[in-house]
């Protein structure tokens, strides 16, 4: 054999390890990802198996729904890469087939913000959602570093430092106390460090910056920042004429550490707090005059045999209760009617008077006709009857859902150029927290309560608005509230709730 054959095949020895020792990293690659695919299937099959025993039960706790649109739009994909190393047809198939029923990015997005809505409705902070201690909750949920840093990434996103100083300090917290996470701590640090800043609270930024630069001392932005942050600080304190810096505050941040920005709902501090169960202006001597009695509808032959029983929810104005308004067969029916008709509900733009979707109703809707189900017929009716009013004029029967967050912030149901209306609400579940609706300009919170109806006038006899009646649906916490809405017209009831001689009759 010739030599520089030898040599050859030497060379050939050295090139099959360089292959063999490939082959083994990319066997140990398989492996891993195998592995990993593995561990996936696993977890979700543990959850699915818990989920879909009670669907609506699960999706009840926010903090499930949020993890539910997170997965299915950020985390399936990042699997769905996994598997395109190595294509498996059939999962892809199935990903094509499954993938336009997915929540998208927008889903995601809504989902924190419902969270971060009820954070700030029910004064809860970071770290009751993350850990799942929330009122009246089924299954244990708890939030990742890496769930705690998206949510406060999406605040950052959308300039709402408030938040994302909350959430990126529960992320640094469960990092802290030794939680693994895919997030690096110098990421955490960089957006709480500005955040805190834009709070105001230099001495706070200052050192977490520091912590930040510790960590990463070729940070570019953080030992930028540093440095503006401590001129920024040192000028402050000789324009208060001390010469020397104050410490940084050492306490974990709060959600009383940094006052909640306003908005532009007047409102905003009563709502919540009613929507909270504070504030009720119901005293005892004015519950003492609320009364329970048999409604019969003025001798109605469909009331005669089985009256509605009946209770006063409020004295002025006069919001009434009738109970065993709806029968849960009644109410299955409905919400199985109302299923593939529900849409994102719309409001009408006053100045346009185009339908269109606001952030301050969050829920969706179907409207159902009486011809739809002899149910929705019978429904119909029965509001007739209880109200003694004709529903020949009504708007036809909404049904609402208002699911993890859902709320509709303080609104008047009636026209304020004197078109409408009366309203009949019909409670289709009982929800476990939150869910009520407030009245802010008199202090009343009605709490839903399954297979009841709610009723209150709108309007005065005279047809004018009655402007106390701007009320609010609170952000339901735990649970899913179902509600069937039937709006009576003025028009029509001429003979049924006469004209009064003044205004406020």
């Amino acid at each position: 054999m010739p030599s520089l054959f030898v040599g050859q095949m030497t060379d050939l020895i050295f090139t099959e390890r360089e292959l063999v020792q490939s082959l083994k990293e990319y066997i140990e690659a398989e492996e891993m990802k195998l592995e990993a695919v593995k561990s996936w299937a696993n977890k979700l099959d543990m959850l699915t198996r818990v989920s879909t025993l009670d669907p609506e039960g699960f999706l009840a706790h926010p903090v499930n729904a949020y993890k539910l649109m997170k997965r299915l739009n950020t985390e399936w994909s990042e699997l769905e890469s996994l598997v395109l190393q190595d294509p498996s047809d059939g999962f892809i198939s199935n990903m094509s087939v499954h993938r336009q029923y997915f929540p998208d990015e927008e889903d995601e997005k809504g989902a924190a913000k419902a969270l971060i809505r009820l954070q700030d409705t029910y004064k809860l902070d970071s770290e009751s959602f993350s850990k799942g201690k929330l009122p009246g909750v089924r299954y244990n949920a708890e939030l990742t570093v890496d769930d705690c840093f998206d949510m406060g990434k999406l605040a950052y996103n959308e300039n709402d430092y408030y938040h994302s100083v909350l959430w990126m300090q529960q992320a640094l917290r469960q990092m802290d106390s030794g939680e693994d996470a895919k997030t690096p701590k110098a990421d955490i640090l960089d957006y709480l460090s500005y955040s805190v800043y834009q709070m105001g609270d230099l001495p706070r930024a200052i050192e977490l910056t520091r912590r930040l630069v510790a960590i990463d001392p070729s940070h570019q932005r953080a030992g930028a920042n540093l440095h503006y942050f401590e001129r920024l600080l040192s000028k402050e304190l000789r324009d208060r004429g001390q010469g020397q810096q104050e410490p940084a505050d050492e306490k974990p941040i709060q959600l009383d550490t940094y006052e909640r920005p306003k908005d532009y709902l007047p409102e905003r501090e009563v709502y919540e707090a009613l929507c909270r169960g504070e504030g009720v202006k119901m005293t005892e001597k004015r519950r003492s005059r609320l009364f329970c009695r048999y409604q019969d509808g003025s001798r109605s032959p469909r009331l005669l045999l089985k009256p509605m029983k009946e209770e006063d929810e409020w004295d002025s104005p006069h919001i009434v209760r009738f109970l065993e308004a709806l029968s849960d067969e009644e109410i299955e029916k409905i919400k199985e009617l109302a299923k593939p008709k529900l849409a994102r509900a719309t409001v009408r733009d006053p100045k346009t008077g185009v339908l269109t979707v606001a952030n301050y109703r969050v829920s969706k809707s179907a409207w159902l006709e009486g011809e739809d189900d002899p149910v929705i017929a019978r429904v119909n009716q029965r509001i007739e009857d209880v109200t003694g009013l004709t529903v020949d004029t009504a708007e036809l029967l909404q049904v609402a859902n208002y699911g993890v967050g859902g709320q509709y912030e303080p609104h008047y149901d009636f026209s304020r150029v004197r078109d409408v209306n009366y309203l009949s609400s019909l409670q289709m579940s009982d929800v476990e927290a939150g869910g009520a609706t407030v009245f802010p300009d008199f202090g009343a919170a009605i709490w839903p309560r399954k297979g009841t109806a709610v009723f209150w006038y709108n309007l005065f006899k005279s047809g004018e608005g009655d402007y106390r009646t701007r009320h609010a649906a609170c952000p339901v916490l735990v649970g899913s509230k179902w509600v069937s809405n039937k709006w009576i017209h003025e028009r029509g009831q001429e003979f049924r709730r006469p004209c009064g001689l003044t205004e406020v009759d």
